[in-house]
């Protein structure tokens, strides 16, 4: 890495972020101003020097270099959400929103590697597990030994999760898991699956849902072919396909049966406020990108940035996202503070993936012809952003959710 302030940090044997929560300050909500500070210009060195020189060789290879999954390794990301006893470094979901702004100015893939261990593939049994299960699997996840995926939507449910139909029937010291999951983000590299099932199949609905530590090495459990995709390139996603595959109880996350629906909606909710500012980090490449062009071609004797038609594309990307990054920010300490933010976890992640295609449509517009074509990076971009108003639940899920949580704060 070139970057003096990254080169301090980079490299050295222990990263110093490891102990990020000893360095908490008594009362202050962010931890240690400047590690973490010394994190985020690594992230931004990291993206500068090494990802985003290999943007164009992901798209063509639809696979992340394995010597770059080394280094995101060796810097602590797979363990970035994760607890410090646990090996990871233990950040405020406000810390978590800052670092995901940066590592996020380049190919969403990159991000979408460690996305899963910080969020969906970890953070039920963070929440729920055991302390056995923790203990177990939280300093592989953390140390990027072994990958997770979060396996909730099916052929025939995924909004309504409430209705899946994979089933989880005890048998003795096991219970035999049988389904299909569909969509499931980086299940060709798991090394786990968070599973949910119906443990009760009398009851209709969430109340019988389970989740379930699986590992991915088991009988029973075969991979479809890998999706291909609109975009985003590198990050693989496939069913995965449970047949009599036997785990064993202890694998039952938290123990209880029947906890699993509330378990991916906690989930759920920190993962909206990362995937926001994934749609903020990306809205500033993407206008970064379309400025830089804008004050370089020239259209009738001046750069067509000085055309006031283009300048209010402009204007109105950097406003949204400002508005965007202000939300989030301002969630995550709420969530930080333990308040519930499931209404505000939507709002954020409803806002911030709309306003990331407004601003992919007028970037490529900034760019003309040039934008509709592999030359520039816009065009891969706006493919890619396209899946932010889908996953973790679409535009139209969030709209019901903020309005179903108002209606119930209202109610109390």
């Amino acid at each position: 890495i070139s970057c003096t302030k990254t080169r301090q940090f980079y490299g050295r044997e222990g990263y110093p972020f490891r102990s990020l929560a000893a360095r908490r300050k008594g009362g202050d909500m962010i931890q240690d101003n400047d590690t973490l500070q010394g994190l985020i210009d690594v992230v931004q060195g990291f993206v500068k020097e090494r990802l985003i020189p290999n943007e164009e060789l992901v798209e063509e290879t639809d696979e992340i270099p394995g010597d770059i999954i080394d280094e995101m390794r060796q810097m602590g990301l797979f363990g970035l959400a994760l607890p410090e006893e646990y090996g990871g470094l233990g950040l405020t979901q406000e810390e978590e929103v800052l670092v995901s702004l940066e590592l996020s100015k380049t190919s969403p893939s990159f991000r979408s590697v460690i996305g899963t261990n910080n969020g969906i593939g970890s953070q039920g049994i963070v929440i729920d597990g055991t302390k056995e299960q923790k203990e177990y699997y939280l300093p592989k996840l953390a140390a990027g030994e072994i990958i997770g995926a979060f396996c909730l939507t099916e052929p025939s449910s995924g909004s309504d999760a409430g209705s899946l139909q994979t089933t989880a029937v005890p048998d003795g010291d096991d219970y035999i898991l049988n389904g299909t999951k569909r969509f499931v983000t980086n299940a060709p590299q798991a090394g786990i699956f968070t599973v949910m099932a119906r443990t009760d199949l009398e009851t209709k609905g969430a109340r019988g849902v389970s989740a379930f530590i699986v590992e991915a090495d088991l009988k029973g459990i075969t991979l479809g072919k890998k999706d291909i995709k609109m975009g985003q390139k590198g990050a693989h996603t496939c069913d995965v396909i449970f047949e009599n595959c036997r785990i064993p109880k202890k694998n039952l996350i938290g123990g209880k049966e029947g906890m699993g629906f509330k378990t991916a909606m906690k989930v759920l909710d920190k993962g909206r406020l990362v995937i926001g500012a994934t749609c903020v980090g990306i809205s500033e490449r993407m206008v970064a990108d379309a400025l830089r062009y804008g004050m370089e071609r020239e259209q009738f004797g001046k750069p067509v940035a000085q055309f006031q038609l283009v300048q209010s594309m402009l204007a109105d990307s950097q406003a949204e996202i400002l508005a965007a990054k202000s939300m989030i920010l301002e969630v995550s300490r709420k969530k930080d503070l333990g308040e519930d933010v499931t209404l505000e976890a939507s709002c954020c992640k409803l806002f911030a993936s709309e306003m990331c295609g407004r601003v992919a449509d007028r970037c490529v517009q900034i760019h003309g012809g040039g934008g509709y074509i592999r030359d520039y990076a816009i065009e891969r971009f706006y493919r890619d952003v396209r899946l932010f108003r889908l996953y973790e639940g679409t535009s139209q899920i969030q709209q019901l959710v903020i309005a179903r949580e108002m209606i119930r704060r209202a109610e109390a």
